[in-house]
């Protein structure tokens, strides 16, 4: 018989088993103990187990209800067979209780029978693998199940064709494999065929997909013990006696003919080795769209003719299996048993050495392990398969998992982290349907100071997925309460959730909640270096929603009383004084960063901790305060000085170190007198300048700057064709020869200022090399100063001139003689006196270089009035050809005069 027959045989019985309700177990003992629900599942030998959701009254623990109403035995069966049929379920059930394994379906509750129905329960069970199956076959047939184009006896042939194709059966549950899932499926089943060959000491007989329950985890576990028998203890491998399958048996009291081993057919003997196969035969009808390779119907005859061909069906069948597996499979698929793998062996091929399997096993172990066994898994392991695993198995597998442990206080921190991680990937919608619920849980119960800390540090992550409402009743509290633990941990990370969460608080509870219990926990832990960090990383954050007035008044304070020198703090501290700077709502005042932030600041810039970014970023915000000090004080200062009187206090560098205010004796040139000669250009440019030059000859000769004679300079005697317009004046420029270290306001080493000139332009300047250094009597190479003038071949003789050796003297290109510095001449003019200029003509004389460019020299007199014979007078260093014994020099003018 077909499947497909099979499966429609059956359609009446299953529509009526789902739509029954709990009056079915009304008379079961077991209603007392569970809550049962509707079914949504079958089982069994002939799917004669009805699966109910259901829950225990005493925990509320979800559970799956098994129901056998016997009346089924009795349709199908003769009355006489009722009784067999039920004890053979009972002692399944029994079977199951002994042996507690993961692989195995854990029975929660003991069989209870009453008149009519048979019932037990177990941990909740999605689906049999015959109703997943079922579902694909399904699919399979509608898929085929097209209309014909042609007409005629040929269509109506292939519309009888499509009435007798089996529609789908009402114990179908829809559900889809991941290829992780069928591999992780295949392992769990070969794991519990381990468990009963090589610690049960059983061999299971009836491995196939009745027989095979998937719970709502998604885990595949193995039951129907209705046929399992004891192997040979002291030979495990060896082959004990078993019936065949037989017409003359209830089909509901022998094992399912289409997944049977041969040699128990043909021999009537099986061994472990026939379980591998039995397996072998589900792999294949997985992978065979829910169909198994052998349909006999449950025919025997059916069965020898199509164990004939099963090699080729299965060869047919291999490409589309994971080539991984298909070496196992085909080997257990084979009629020879010592060609079939053993379960120990199965376990090890590369198709189930995965690391997301192995993740997955271990969670499904979890309970039996230790607390630091467990620890260490939910912590790094599970953490690092997580992504290699698909979301599905995600919610169906791990969380359920999760979910288990948050009651358990020792475990708690290291959950955490997966949900942690549940929480971030989770859609709006998962969250609010699947994590909720249990968030809340955690929240309000006491936890410990990892926990705590593990979920303070992702609270930005949960607000995220949260409700609004939730966050104010259920979060909030949760965060504030953190602030008054006692643990500097907890503390510290609700620090750093208030920092990451600070857009989902009001105002009013930063300004009255936070701020102070995180100035708190600051004042408590100021000398901790990660502590401070986090501190001030919450108030960088939160500042802006604080009041001006909150800020000036306990953020200033609390920065200033940071002293540990990390540069991390630092630039968190230069950060939020720079915020404070540029926000001008803040209203950070000049006085402020004058007494109370460059203080601070200043010192860090000579911290060796700091790299040159955190340096170049410091210097840069003290600079911009610094200018706006300066910008400040300078608009402040200049209103100050309108309303002074005398503006003289406030003169300039440049004005006060100027020539201007420089004082030396004055220094007259004794023996000498220079004539002045008038001309009306010479007349109106003394008008011009009568300030200076006139003041200037005043102060070399004693003369009034009033004077005629005081104004230019006449050489019209020596320079008989020099024009008038020769006698312009360059206005001049005054220093102090660099050769004269003694010259009487002198700077050693680097010379007088230089002055400008009132009659220049503010950006002319003229050098000088005049060395005003008064007069020296002695030999050549004597120290002493020179003064310089135009170089000149004329010489004039006077008698009171002489000395006895000739001095040297320094060139001078200009074409005119410059004015003398009047402290400068003062300085000389003290300390050598001249009694020729004082009583005689030259006394009323004006100022050498004045005269010197007008171009005129008169002779002078002697003392005692008498004229002398001229001597000659050599200008610029021009040797004189006649020779005289006295010659007296002037190194400071570069005249010398020899008589």
């Amino acid at each position: 018989m077909p499947a497909g027959t099979m499966f429609a045989k059956f359609k009446s019985t299953n529509v009526a088993a789902s739509t029954a309700t709990q009056a079915v177990a009304d008379g079961n003992p077991i209603t007392q103990y569970f809550e049962i629900g509707k079914p949504v599942a079958c089982a069994g030998p002939e799917l004669v187990w009805r699966i109910h959701d259901a829950y225990r009254k005493s925990d509320n623990k979800e559970c799956s209800v098994f129901i056998f109403e016997k009346k089924i035995a009795e349709k199908m069966h003769k009355p006489r067979r009722k009784e067999t049929i039920t004890e053979l379920l009972k002692s399944s059930v029994k079977t199951l209780e002994r042996f507690r394994h993961p692989r195995i379906l854990q029975i929660y509750h003991t069989v209870e029978e009453s008149a009519d129905t048979l019932a037990f329960a177990s941990e909740p069970i999605f689906a049999s693998l015959s109703n997943v199956l079922a579902f694909h076959e399904s699919k399979t047939y509608e898929a085929t199940n097209v209309a014909p184009a042609a007409g005629g006896a040929a269509a109506s042939q292939a519309q009888a064709a499509a009435n007798t194709l089996p529609q789908r059966p009402a114990h179908a549950k829809e559900y889809n494999f991941l290829d992780m899932e069928l591999k992780y499926g295949f392992l769990q089943l070969t794991e519990a065929l381990a468990y009963l060959h090589y610690s049960g000491h059983v061999i299971h007989r009836n491995v196939c997909p009745s027989s095979i329950l998937i719970t709502k985890r998604g885990i595949w576990k193995l039951a129907g013990m209705e046929y399992v028998e004891r192997m040979n203890e002291n030979d495990l491998n060896s082959s004990i006696p078993c019936p065949p399958w037989s017409n003359r048996v209830s089909k509901m009291a022998q094992p399912n003919l289409d997944f049977m081993a041969p040699e128990t057919q043909s021999t009537s003997k099986c061994s472990l080795l026939s379980d591998m196969f039995s397996l072998g035969m589900v792999i294949c009808a997985v992978f065979n769209n829910g169909r198994p390779l052998i349909q006999a119907g449950n025919s025997t005859s059916n069965y020898a003719k199509q164990m004939e061909t099963l090699d080729d069906l299965v060869h047919k069948l291999m490409p589309r299996l994971p080539i991984a597996l298909q070496e196992a499979t085909s080997r257990m698929a084979s009629r020879d048993a010592t060609a079939r793998p053993t379960a120990q062996l199965l376990q090890l091929i590369k198709y189930f050495i995965d690391t997301p399997i192995n993740a997955l096993k271990f969670l499904d172990v979890v309970n039996m392990k230790d607390t630091q066994q467990k620890s260490q898994f939910y912590k790094t392991t599970l953490i690092e398969a997580m992504p290699m695993i698909p979301r599905k198995l995600w919610w169906q597998n791990i969380w359920p998992m999760l979910k288990s442990e948050i009651n358990n206080n020792e475990v708690l921190a290291a959950v955490l982290q997966p949900v942690m991680l549940f929480v971030q990937e989770a859609t709006l919608t998962e969250y609010d349907t699947l994590m909720a619920a249990t968030m809340k849980v955690i929240y309000n119960t006491p936890k410990s100071i990892q926990a705590s800390v593990t979920i303070l540090e992702n609270l930005h992550l949960i607000i995220e997925k949260t409700k609004p409402e939730d966050v104010t009743t259920d979060i909030m509290p949760m965060l504030f309460y953190s602030f008054d633990g006692s643990t500097i941990q907890v503390q510290s990370a609700a620090v750093v959730a208030v920092a990451n969460v600070f857009d989902s608080i009001d105002e009013l509870s930063i300004r009255r909640m936070v701020l102070p219990k995180v100035k708190q926990v600051f004042e408590k832990n100021i000398t901790d270096p990660k502590i401070v960090q986090n501190v001030l990383m919450c108030i960088e954050r939160v500042m802006d929603r604080m009041e001006r007035a909150q800020v000036m008044d306990e953020v200033l304070p609390l920065l200033a009383n940071i002293r540990i020198p990390d540069p991390d703090i630092i630039m968190r501290t230069v950060r939020i004084y720079h915020k404070l700077f540029v926000d001008k709502t803040y209203g950070l005042t000049v006085e402020t960063m004058a007494t109370n932030v460059l203080p601070l600041l200043i010192p860090h810039t000579v911290n060796p901790s700091l790299n040159f970014e955190q340096y170049c970023y410091l210097l840069e915000v003290l600079q911009q305060m610094l200018e706006a000090i300066d910008r400040q004080q300078r608009n402040k200062l200049k209103l100050d000085n309108l309303s002074m009187a005398s503006p003289e206090r406030h003169r300039t560098l440049r004005h006060q170190f100027s020539t201007d205010n420089m004082n030396a004796p004055p220094f007259n040139i004794p023996n000498l007198r220079i004539d002045q000669r008038k001309t009306s250009s010479a007349e109106d440019m003394a008008r011009k300048n009568s300030g200076g030059s006139g003041m200037l000859g005043g102060w070399w000769f004693g003369c009034s700057p009033s004077s005629p004679d005081s104004n230019f300079l006449r050489v019209g005697n020596v320079f008989p064709n020099r024009r008038l317009s020769d006698n312009t004046l360059m206005t001049p420029k005054i220093r102090i020869a660099p050769s004269c270290a003694s010259s009487p306001g002198g700077t050693p080493g680097s010379g007088l200022p230089t002055r400008r000139h009132s009659s220049i332009g503010p950006q002319e300047r003229r050098g000088s090399t005049i060395n005003l250094s008064p007069p020296t009597y002695g030999a050549r190479g004597s120290s002493g100063s020179s003064l310089s003038v135009p170089s000149t071949s004329v010489y004039v003789k006077s008698p009171l001139l002489y000395s006895q050796k000739q001095g040297g003297s320094m060139p001078n290109t200009s074409s005119s003689v410059p004015f003398l510095l009047s402290s400068s001449m003062q300085s000389i003019r003290s300390r050598r006196q001249s009694t020729v200029l004082s009583s005689g003509p030259l006394g009323s004389g004006s100022g050498l270089l004045q005269q010197l460019g007008s171009g005129m020299v008169r002779q002078l007199t002697s003392v005692s009035g008498t004229v002398s014979p001229v001597p000659l007078l050599r200008v610029n260093g021009t040797r004189n050809s006649h020779s005289h014994s006295n010659v007296r020099k002037c190194p400071s003018l570069n005249i010398t005069f020899s008589q």
